[in-house]
């Protein structure tokens, strides 16, 4: 029965993933099919695709142009204001910033001493401090990201001495998932890529 569960839980590593990534678009592109059905007299097979890919670029592209941005920004803020609202909205925001926009912030994973010392947690080197911070220390100190496990836009920045960081020779890929996984993938060498 070993042998069971190990295949099944193999099994279900390979197709959860899948699946959950497979029901959000199938999902998005039944509603926006639903939507277009009820209110437009036209119809044919990948109406929605072209519908949600028209419209993703026409939300870039008016987001660029500062009436249209003034009318976000005042959106954005409306959804701030509202507790429950305001934390999924800036969740989805930062993690979606950080995945499209920022595509080196999390790529240089380091073991840092924390949460206290003898102990090693893994996390991501931010950007270099700004002066305020880093006229405050005596040798060079850098930030380091800690995200918590299963939740990429949640953890902590701390500020440590450059000797304390061990960098690791590991994808960025592998590391986001140990730490996603909350170390049930361990982190993969670069030379193994």
């Amino acid at each position: 029965m070993k042998w069971f569960s190990k295949y099944f839980i193999n099994g279900l590593i390979i197709i959860v993933p899948i699946a959950i990534t497979v029901f959000a678009v199938v999902n998005t592109f039944s509603f926006t099919e639903w939507l277009l059905g009820r209110y437009l007299p036209i119809h044919f097979p990948g109406l929605a695709l072209v519908v949600v890919l028209a419209l993703i670029f026409l939300i870039g592209w008016l987001s660029s142009h500062w009436l249209l941005k003034g009318i976000f920004d005042y959106t954005e803020r409306l959804l701030g204001s509202i507790p429950i609202v305001k934390f999924i909205y800036n969740s989805v925001k930062q993690l979606s910033t950080t995945v499209f926009e920022s595509q080196k912030l999390l790529e240089n994973a380091v073991l840092v001493p924390y949460p206290h010392p003898g102990v090693r947690s893994l996390g991501f080197v931010m950007p270099d401090l700004s002066e305020p911070l880093s006229k405050q220390f005596d040798e060079e100190h850098v930030c380091v990201f800690v995200p918590m496990s299963l939740n990429l836009t949640a953890g902590f920045n701390i500020i440590l001495p450059r000797r304390d960081i061990i960098p690791l020779d590991v994808t960025s890929e592998s590391a986001l998932q140990y730490v996603i996984t909350a170390g049930a993938v361990m982190p993969r060498s670069n030379s193994n890529c």
